[in-house]
């Protein structure tokens, strides 16, 4: 409803909407923008009580940064976990334009400006979808959210008017396969699952087969995490990136790498590993909201030369983000 049309309705309508949710006489963009930016501050509650706690504190009877006040900013970044490394290259910096720092008005500005500095604008951008099927390999180890992840990102594409198909690849877990085929019929996508401990690469390989045949415009590829054989995990999914390609040439058009924000620097460690051996092309850090070291964002996009293309901030479907690095750093103070 337009607004200016509604200040003209008699007050006794007015009364009875006031009941109502606000939001829903919004437009929609407005009404998605202003509920995820809420949602992503409201997420990072944790870590930003640990960057801006006692900020103001810090000037109390001073009027510049001092030494002392440098090194419990320090003492806070690292402890938000965005690395002694690029913690140090933070306030090296801070501390040579100090003196134009005469407030915590100022500091809080002059970090926004630091930490967005750490990040790559193309990681806002949204899936370009050329190819049809276009196919994601979305990989992760067990426990980071990686099942949950790939029924949001289901949820997302359907929502968008995409035909969704999830193969359901991790057939060395039984709860896995129950799993995705839950959130599949909940995203409204189709899923191709075989029998428990099946090949997970005749899996991918009939998914995309099937994609092709019912004109999907993208395949999500569940893989495991942990194996219970002796087959080292790396090469398993290999495999199955081998033949993904071998049917379509070209696929998987995107390696999705799960990582789980909670378990902080060694979050990096994993994305190292996967992408030596998968050559991974995008991130996507879960649980955000649920740790104190919401730092472990600029940690990656500083140190790896992955795009961190989403972060989850809660447990509903809306709450898997397209990562913003300026509304990010906005939400952290």
């Amino acid at each position: 409803m337009n607004w200016f049309k509604k200040k003209e309705e008699t007050q006794q309508e007015e009364d009875s909407q006031a009941t109502e949710e606000l939001p829903e006489e919004d437009t929609p963009f407005e009404k998605n923008r202003r509920g995820l930016f809420t949602r992503l501050k409201s997420g990072l509650t944790k870590t930003r009580e640990i960057l801006t706690t006692d900020i103001d504190d810090l000037f109390l009877g001073k009027k510049l940064l001092d030494e002392e006040m440098l090194e419990e900013l320090e003492e806070r970044l690292i402890t938000a976990d965005m690395g002694v490394t690029t913690t140090m290259e933070i306030i090296d910096k801070i501390a040579k334009k100090r003196s134009r720092i005469p407030n915590s008005k100022e500091l809080r500005a002059a970090l926004k400006e630091e930490i967005l500095a750490y990040f790559n604008p193309s990681t806002t951008m949204e899936t370009d979808i050329n190819v049809k099927p276009h196919v994601v390999m979305v990989v992760g180890v067990n426990g980071v959210g990686k099942t949950t992840t790939i029924g949001k990102l289901a949820a997302h594409e359907f929502n968008k008017g995409k035909k969704v198909l999830i193969a359901a690849a991790d057939t060395f877990r039984a709860a896995a396969i129950e799993q995705i085929a839950i959130w599949a019929e909940r995203s409204g996508a189709d899923i191709v699952r075989h029998k428990d401990n099946a090949d997970p690469a005749a899996v991918a390989y009939d998914s995309v087969d099937a994609a092709i045949s019912r004109n999907k415009d993208i395949v999500f590829v569940d893989t495991a995490g942990r194996l219970h054989t002796k087959v080292n995990l790396m090469e398993e999914i290999k495999k199955i990136q081998r033949t993904l390609n071998k049917r379509l040439p070209g696929a998987p058009h995107e390696v999705l790498l799960v990582l789980d924000a909670t378990t902080g620097q060694n979050a990096l460690a994993q994305a190292k590993t996967f992408n030596e051996a998968l050559g991974v092309t995008a991130i996507a850090l879960t649980k955000l909201d649920g740790t104190a070291k919401g730092g472990i964002v600029v940690s990656i996009c500083s140190e790896l030369e992955i795009p961190l293309k989403y972060i989850g901030v809660g447990e509903a479907v809306e709450d898997l983000q397209i990562f913003d690095p300026e509304k990010f750093v906005e939400a952290l103070f």
